[in-house]
C-alpha cells in the first residue's frame, strides 16, 4: 500500500470515529457539509440532511470543523 493510502485511511478513520463534522469542497467548487458514515476505496458517504455517495476523484480538500 502506497503513503498516500495510509495517511487518507488513517485521516478518515480518525474523521469517521469522532463523529466530527466535515465540509469537503469539490474539484468544481462546491461545498458539502455532514459526517462522514462511511468510506470505501473510490467513494465517501456523507451524512448531512440525506446521505450523499461523493467519489473521491472529485474531491478537493476535506476540512474537518
Amino acid at each position: 500500500m502506497a503513503t498516500g493510502k495510509k495517511l487518507e485511511l488513517s485521516f478518515l478513520e480518525k474523521i469517521q470515529e469522532s463523529q466530527a463534522q466535515v465540509s469537503i469542497f469539490l474539484v468544481n467548487g462546491v461545498k458539502l457539509h455532514g459526517v462522514i458514515e462511511a468510506f470505501e476505496e473510490e467513494v465517501i458517504f456523507l451524512k448531512g440532511a440525506t446521505t450523499q455517495i461523493v467519489y473521491k476523484h472529485a474531491i478537493s480538500t476535506v476540512v474537518p470543523a
